[in-house]
């Protein structure tokens, strides 16, 4: 029988008979551990290409949030209809902890693998359908009715891909390069923002607004699925790791992951959620809101907006290994302590520069957000993963992780546009990043949240 375990104040479980405390990595471990092989290799390659499509999907939405304010939700307000288009792009982060749920509990019972085979394709096809569906003056409507369906998958599938490439890199890292290896894969979910910014840039410089608005923002959405099926078949080259084989081979036969990841891992899951709430609101700022905030709140030109965006997307997904690198040495907590405090200080002067109605300016406001963001990183993609040990990983993590960004990474666009909308306040998001940030950093340093570096699953 499988006994409750006893979790102190630092989250470290204690007490049990089916799987004693995560140990440390001794010194005699650490030449072995850190040479990877091909197979790992080839896992962080899956693992990132995966996070690459996934979110290339998911962000598409936001990077044409005004075109889908105008052929999806119709009114005489533009403010209003932006703020029916980020309602919808919310809609998919309320179904992701369900998804997350479900792939998770999956994903701890028959690998990591084929589950994300599932997601890969669903979130894929879900997208290119996106880019077929017909507008409001077609279909009334069923069209807002349609692309909230459509959401809803690209959600639910969310739910497991974002969370099981993590766990699956993570389980063949080398050791001691766990941080990296984990957040040169999330780098991976920046690059989508630059690749379709780009994309969407060119075909509406290089075509009339009257063809671009009706048939040519719809060519990135069709890309998704042929993306999805390379992504499958690299997958496809991949195994389980060694970690996963051996805790499925100790588990009792009547495991359950979601009541053993809910029993034994209920604080360590609190404490996840705040951790990566920060980084989710941090992020969908970054990747699905600022395009059309800088249009409607900083007056710059769509074409202006979009470089200025995927410029400081590119630089986080550069920056954001070197976070990954500084948290393997220093440890997770330090770069979570430090990336808080810099969101805390960064935030309002960032959202003030990016709303200055100057593209120098809105560039260096996103780049110091990103620096900020990047910190952070550093520890919290990694302590999302290795704070659960193998056997209900999956599914500890999906939950807390997908909560969190429903909360918090879903809403970010609509409270953005509602509190400038309310105060007339350009930089008013900022006061809210700059407030999360805060919170979060006395809750990181006034309570045991723990350090996660060097344990093993």
């Amino acid at each position: 029988m499988v006994l409750k375990h006893a979790v102190d104040l630092t989250g470290t479980p204690s007490g049990s008979t089916t799987e004693p405390p995560a140990p440390t990595i001794t010194a005699t471990a650490t030449a072995a551990a850190d040479k990877s092989t091909v197979m790992q290799r080839r896992v962080l390659l899956g693992g990132s290409v995966g996070q690459f499509i996934e979110f290339y999907d998911f962000t598409l939405y936001g990077l044409t949030a005004v075109i889908f304010s105008q052929l999806f939700f119709p009114s005489g307000n533009p403010v209003v209809g932006l703020l029916a288009t980020f309602a919808t792009f919310g809609v998919a982060f309320v179904v992701r902890p369900l998804g997350g749920l479900f792939f998770g509990a999956l994903g701890d019972r028959i690998g990591r693998r084929r589950v994300l085979t599932i997601t890969l394709m669903a979130i894929g096809g879900a997208t290119a359908l996106m880019g077929v569906l017909p507008g409001y003056a077609q279909i009334g409507p069923w069209a807002p009715a349609l692309l909230v369906l459509c959401r809803l998958i690209q959600g639910f599938s969310a739910g497991g891909e974002s969370v099981g490439a993590p766990s699956f890199v993570f389980e063949h890292a080398p050791v001691h390069k766990r941080a990296f290896w984990l957040n040169i894969t999330i780098a991976a979910t920046a690059l989508p923002s630059v690749v379709a910014g780009g994309m969407i840039l060119l075909l509406s410089r290089s075509l009339p607004d009257e063809a671009f608005t009706s048939w040519g923002w719809r060519l990135p959405f069709l890309l998704a699925l042929p993306l999805a099926l390379v992504g499958v078949w690299i997958r496809s080259r991949t195994e389980e790791s060694e970690a996963f084989h051996q805790a499925r081979a100790e588990r009792d036969p009547e495991f359950s992951p979601v009541r053993a990841a809910f029993r034994e891992n209920g604080l360590r899951m609190v404490q996840v959620i705040i951790v990566m709430g920060l980084t989710a609101m941090g992020f969908y700022f970054l990747s699905a809101y600022f395009v059309s905030y800088v249009q409607t709140a900083g007056h710059l030109t769509r074409e202006q907006s979009l470089l200025v965006n995927a410029s400081a997307l590119a630089l986080y997904a550069i920056l954001l290994p070197f976070g990954g690198r500084l948290s393997d040495r220093f440890g997770r907590k330090p770069l979570l302590i430090a990336g808080a405090a810099a969101l805390a200080v960064l935030s309002v002067p960032s959202f003030a520069l990016v709303t200055s109605g100057d593209t120098m300016l809105a560039l260096l406001g996103q780049s110091l957000f990103v620096v900020a963001l990047c910190v952070y990183g550093g520890g919290c993609y990694t302590f999302f993963v290795e704070i659960f040990t193998t056997r209900t990983r999956f599914t500890s993590a999906a939950v807390s992780y997908n909560v969190a960004y429903a909360l918090f990474g879903g809403t970010a666009p609509f409270i953005g546009t509602a509190l400038v909308g309310a105060s007339g306040v350009p930089f008013m998001p900022g006061v809210y990043m700059a407030a999360a940030a805060a919170v979060v950093l006395l809750l990181l340093l006034f309570t045991r949240v723990p350090e996660t570096r060097g344990r093993l699953g």
